[in-house]
């Protein structure tokens, strides 16, 4: 077996399972580092990649997104990192870095559009990884590498948006899914002083968003609970990657409040105008986050001391952990090991 053979799972086909699968990466840039992979959180867009849901999926298809590792090797013109480095990699792998965007950090939305660490190259459901190094993060002493992985990619997902629209103390914040990404979310905005609603339609998850910082839970099926809810939140941070009644979610909004979507759903959103214009509400997006709210989110977890809630399976039992998630089975982020 060639040393410079990387061993990797891959799907070679959409919706294929995956299989074991062996690359030879191209030669490691003067501006890349390489990797020894230790732990991948396990995304839902892993799964949308796989199956190829979005129409952007190349095959073979190796994903991983919320990379966690040791330094092997720096490419020559590295200086800010060093052989035995703890780093993760995160959900974007490249950007232009002279957009106005660019150099003011927010890389997600970069005017010519950032490189995908699995969008045409390979993730991290391998045993290495090359990558650029200024994409790669130092992981604080603080969080060990299993706490770190998901907060690569649910965790930055839902500080973005919490860190651009939570403007004042006390706000009332609510979150719509607790999983993977919602109760990070939950966590997060605790921390950041809000007051915290969580609207669920699992019942049986009461008592773990209570520990988890929440102040209130309301089930969403249950008419009376959204009633008394209508125009309670400044803020509202869509977690859920199914459908959502966009109606109910903004007449839970105060007027002058705000709903932002981290959740894709592979389906249009619907928005009644009426509520929006009268209340004067905002539907927003936001995705991932640049390379400022990143080193910002992973120094904020490790002073708040903020993990996700994680259970670890080994990286060949892939396709298992694949399947508990579609199912969502999984509390609430699955972390791949080596």
């Amino acid at each position: 077996m060639s040393e410079t053979m990387f061993q990797a799972y891959a799907s070679l086909e959409p919706g294929g399972r995956l299989q074991d699968w062996e690359y030879e990466p191209a030669p490691l840039g003067k501006e890349e580092v390489e990797i020894r992979i230790t732990h991948n959180g396990l995304c839902h867009t892993d799964i949308h990649m796989r199956d190829n849901d979005w129409g952007i999926s190349t095959y073979p298809l190796v994903p991983g997104h919320e990379v966690v590792g040791v330094v092997t090797q720096t490419g020559k013109d590295i200086t800010s990192l060093a052989v035995g480095d703890r780093v993760g990699f995160g959900w974007i792998r490249d950007a232009c870095r002279q957009c106005d965007h660019c150099i003011q950090g927010e890389e997600n939305i970069c005017h010519n559009g950032y490189t995908g660490l699995i969008l045409g190259h390979h993730g991290g459901f391998a045993d290495k990884l090359r990558a650029p190094a200024d994409f790669a993060y130092k992981i604080p002493d603080r969080l060990d590498s299993a706490a770190a992985a998901p907060l690569l990619c649910a965790g930055i997902t839902v500080y973005t948006p919490l860190r651009t629209y939570v403007t004042r103390p006390a706000m009332k914040v609510g979150v719509i899914g607790i999983g993977g990404l919602g109760h990070i979310a939950v966590k997060y905005a605790k921390a950041m002083g809000a007051e915290v609603t969580v609207f669920s339609t699992s019942p049986d998850k009461e008592a773990e968003t209570k520990e988890f910082g929440a102040h209130h839970f309301q089930i969403w099926e249950n008419a009376d609970e959204m009633k008394k809810a209508h125009s309670s939140q400044d803020l509202i941070i869509n977690t859920a990657p199914a459908a959502t009644d966009f109606e109910t979610a903004l007449n839970l909004l105060g007027n002058n409040g705000t709903l932002c979507i981290v959740g894709l759903p592979t389906c249009s959103v619907e928005v009644p105008v009426t509520s929006l214009v009268f209340g004067q509400k905002a539907v927003v997006g936001s995705v991932v986050g640049g390379r400022r709210f990143m080193r910002e989110m992973l120094n904020f977890s490790a002073v708040h001391n903020i993990t996700p809630m994680v259970e670890t399976m080994p990286l060949s039992q892939v396709n298992e952990a694949m399947d508990k998630v579609a199912a969502n089975k999984a509390r609430y982020r699955i972390v791949l090991t080596a």
